[in-house]
């Protein structure tokens, strides 16, 4: 008996060669030499199966497929291999793999109306959502007691504690590049000593509140999403609304009201790192003593630059926290959809911070603290 599927191809008349096959032609055995006889280019007119040990559908698939390609007759065959043979022949389709694709009139639209009922859909789920939150909310007020302080300090420890090393880096290197580059294209018109004014007035209007919140999105946004969404798919929510436990009040209130409180912190440490950090490279590059850096910022940043940015920050993660939150809550199915909502929950996040830090650009601009 032979260990593998084999085939020999004997010589024949005008007709065509006679493809022998050999051996047990079963799905475990036939890999070896199913590519070999689909590049077969010799002209077949008899396949002979009768020196095959052993047959399965796929054995008999592809013996019944050589047949019909090269329109030869299938010869020797047991009676378990023509039955099979039979049963798959009835099988055979003529239809593309594929369906044709619709025209560029008809498929663009279609693409459109998808987008704008998606669009429709996400927008009633963002509303409930909300709805849901200031229900609990209002659901708080009315019964302090059921408030979880326990759950809102643990969760402002993640979200702001465990936050300040890396964004202290992040601000300190950024006041550095700011003060270097904004000095050497300063020193063109002999105003280097104005770096003291704008690392002053656009890290605490501006980018110390922004990379902030960018960076909270992607540690904390990003984990509100994947801790809620795996809670989603284990069922722990379902469990939670069984025994009478609010999960909007237990899981989704602490996590918005900590990352809503924690970014006026960690905005304003950012804007006073980013200070640092000019001040140490301006010591070097500018000759600008240190504490007469720290010294000049009072007088040349004005206070409504500082409440600018503290007005901006628990905005932007009151956002962080309910796109994080929402993502979660909207995840079913398997395990891949938490990937998914908490990619989206990163980039939702950060495109709706800076689609409102122009909004706030624009508006502080108006009311005369631009």
């Amino acid at each position: 008996m032979q260990s593998g599927a084999g085939y020999e191809v004997e010589e024949g008349g005008d007709s065509g060669a006679c493809l022998k096959l050999f051996g047990p032609y079963l799905v475990s055995t036939i890999g070896e030499v199913d590519e070999e006889l689909r590049a077969l280019d010799t002209p077949l007119a008899t396949i002979d199966l009768g020196d095959v040990t052993e047959i399965d559908t796929v054995g008999a698939w592809v013996a019944g497929r050589i047949a019909r390609r090269n329109d030869a007759e299938i010869v020797n065959a047991s009676e378990r291999a023509q039955r099979l043979i039979t049963a798959l022949a009835d099988s055979e389709s003529s239809l593309d793999m594929r369906p044709a694709r619709m025209p560029l009139r008809q498929r663009v639209p279609e693409q459109v109306g998808d987008m704008v009922m998606a669009g429709y859909a996400g927008s009633r789920h963002v509303i409930g959502f909300l709805g849901g939150v200031i229900l609990a909310i209002g659901s708080l007020i009315r019964n302090p007691r059921r408030f979880r302080v326990k759950a809102l300090v643990h969760q402002m420890e993640l979200v702001g504690v465990s936050a300040l090393p890396i964004i202290g880096l992040m601000s300190f290197l950024i006041g550095i590049v700011i003060a270097q580059q904004g000095a050497v294209q300063l020193q063109q018109f002999g105003a280097e000593t104005l770096t003291v004014n704008l690392v002053g007035r656009i890290t605490l209007r501006e980018l110390g509140v922004l990379m902030t919140a960018i960076m909270v999105a992607g540690r904390s946004g990003s984990a509100f999403a994947a801790q809620l969404g795996t809670m989603k798919l284990t069922e722990e929510i379902d469990a939670m609304r069984t025994i009478g436990i609010s999960p909007m009040e237990a899981l989704v209130v602490p996590r918005i009201l900590a990352v809503t409180l924690m970014m006026i912190l960690l905005g304003f440490y950012a804007s006073v790192m980013a200070i640092v950090g000019g001040a140490f490279i301006s010591n070097f590059a500018l000759g600008i003593p240190f504490w007469n850096f720290l010294e000049r910022i009072k007088d040349v940043v004005p206070v409504y630059d500082v409440w600018v940015g503290l007005v901006k920050a628990p905005v932007f993660g009151l956002i962080v926290g309910l796109t994080g939150c929402y993502q979660g809550m909207q995840v079913e199915g398997n395990s891949e959809e938490v990937g998914l909502r908490t990619t989206k929950a990163v980039v939702q996040a950060i495109f709706a911070v800076i689609v409102l830090d122009a909004f706030f650009a624009v508006f502080f601009t108006e009311i005369g603290w631009g």
